[in-house]
């Protein structure tokens, strides 16, 4: 075994993991070969796995977050202009581990601050869809070419919903009281080490104690696909098979409320059971951005026809690239 591969597998992906607690089902007197025993097992490896990488993961990101204050978002993006403001946006996304809940009372803030609504819009696509703390789960589950591919087509989403926005010129659909919305600009206290470490602490805490309930909804589903669903159903649903499972898999994940920890679970049980890669894809994206949740609070603060573009935008976006995926899949791999 390679070191990057055991990096892959043992430590990102814990399969060390996955042994010790089948040896301990064993031990118990459960057979992790039948449906029921490789539910636990599933369950249990996923659970913990999961939450051990949110949490480390959530502390990192927050302790380095702890540098950089909204404000000083505010000052970069309002560097750059056209297209080039919408990248840095969607990158600014990647940094920040919220839901899509979480993700709009920025998305508010930063709209007030003054900065142009399609480049705000490109940081509340992002936001959500692709994170740090994503690329790492995805490479433990999925290996490294999936997990850079999904960020980047998640960029790519973001960007391309900006520009669409910017481009149709909707501020009038923006409700008026947000332009007199608190602002972004305000200097953030400097902090000692201690204090950033308290940060990103309390950050990890209010993180796990937000998502858990999701990840123990996520994984049971993924228990119950990846050891009760016969494979020929979900192939016949979401396989090549089938030339709608990119479009099914997006409106079955549309009204649905998780976010990327929670969605992972089930991506991976979907997976193994035959499902095309894009379309696999297509779900998780459309679970994370555009969740009913997010829309409903969405909604306070833009007015409808502006929400409808911003939902048309991001559904078409999604159902594009997994179709593709699938091509890509079909034709190289």
């Amino acid at each position: 075994m390679g070191i990057w591969q055991f990096f892959q597998n043992e430590i990102l992906g814990m399969k060390w993991l996955n042994r010790l607690i089948g040896s301990g089902l064993l031990t118990l007197g459960l057979d992790t070969e039948g449906r029921l025993g490789g539910s636990v097992q599933f369950f249990f490896y996923d659970v913990i796995k999961i939450t051990v990488l949110l949490c480390f993961l959530i502390f990192i990101i927050s302790y380095i977050q702890s540098y950089f204050p909204p404000e000083w978002s505010k000052r970069i993006l309002g560097r750059f202009h056209g297209m080039g403001a919408n990248i840095i946006s969607a990158l600014l996304g990647t940094v920040t581990p919220f839901c899509s809940c979480s993700s709009i009372p920025l998305f508010i803030g930063f709209t007030s601050a003054g900065l142009p609504l399609g480049v705000t819009f490109s940081f509340l696509i992002s936001s959500p869809m692709v994170d740090l703390g994503s690329l790492v789960l995805l490479m433990s589950i999925f290996g490294a070419k999936v997990a850079v591919i999904y960020v980047l087509v998640g960029l790519a989403i973001a960007v391309a919903g900006g520009t669409v926005i910017e481009k149709l010129r909707m501020e009038r659909y923006v409700e008026s009281f947000i332009f007199s919305a608190g602002r972004v600009d305000m200097e953030s206290p400097d902090l000692t080490q201690t204090e950033r470490v308290q940060y990103a602490k309390e950050q990890a805490a209010s993180t796990f104690k937000k998502v858990f309930p999701y990840i123990l909804i996520g994984v049971g589903i993924g228990a119950v696909i990846h050891n009760w669903i016969p494979e020929s159903w979900i192939s016949a649903v979401l396989g090549s098979g089938n030339p709608l499972g990119v479009f099914l898999a997006a409106l079955v994940g549309i009204p649905m409320y998780a976010d990327i920890f929670g969605t992972i679970p089930v991506a991976e049980a979907l997976l193994a059971k035959g499902a095309q890669l894009g379309t696999i894809l297509s779900f998780m994206m459309a679970v994370t951005t555009l969740s009913l949740p997010s829309v409903i609070m969405l909604r306070k603060a833009v007015k409808p026809k502006l929400l409808a573009l911003f939902i048309g935008v991001c559904t078409a976006g999604i159902i594009l690239v997994g179709y593709l995926f699938n091509i890509f899949q079909f034709l190289f791999i």
